[in-house]
């Protein structure tokens, strides 16, 4: 009775190597310049805008829709316009843009890329952004302005122009 010996698959040996993958060869991607890079990305509608126009205060609509980007930006510009430290408007601001990312990535976004100014949802965000780099200067947080602001200026130079210059 003989012995029969079997090699390990070849990635136990070492020797696989993953495939690269361009995606799904789909009728999106034909046609499109994948050296423009990603294309826009848009929110949906944020219910809290609603609220906010209805002349609801920024606490009161945050409490109804704590993930709402434009919430926590309306609270960080009310606590700024009246005054409050910068401390606090740094901390209602990272609120609402730790919020924005997770809406934009559930959106398609790949952590880069346009996030346009004139798409109106996309502003929850925007505001976010460059009140947090506006507080981060105020508290002494120089590298955080700097993220922040470039990450502003990256994502709409519109909004930049608007917020920040």
């Amino acid at each position: 009775m003989g012995v029969t010996l079997v090699a390990p698959p070849a990635r136990e040996r070492g020797f696989h190597r993953p495939v690269a993958s361009l995606g799904p060869m789909t009728s999106g991607n034909l046609g499109r310049d994948l050296m423009a890079g990603p294309p826009p990305t848009h929110l949906p509608a944020d219910p809290a805008d609603a609220a906010l126009a209805g002349g609801e205060s920024p606490a009161a609509v945050v409490r109804r829709f704590p993930a709402s980007p434009a919430a926590w930006a309306a609270l960080a510009e009310q606590a700024r316009d009246q005054g409050a430290d910068d401390v606090t408007v740094y901390a209602y601001s990272r609120v609402g843009y730790h919020r924005s990312l997770d809406m934009l990535r559930r959106n398609g976004w790949k952590g880069h890329g346009p996030v346009p100014w004139e798409h109106e949802p996309n502003r929850g965000f925007l505001r976010s952004l460059a009140l947090l780099a506006i507080s981060a200067r105020a508290i002494g947080e120089t590298e955080e302005w700097e993220r922040c602001s470039q990450f502003l200026r990256d994502s709409s130079p519109r909004a930049a122009d608007e917020l920040i210059d």
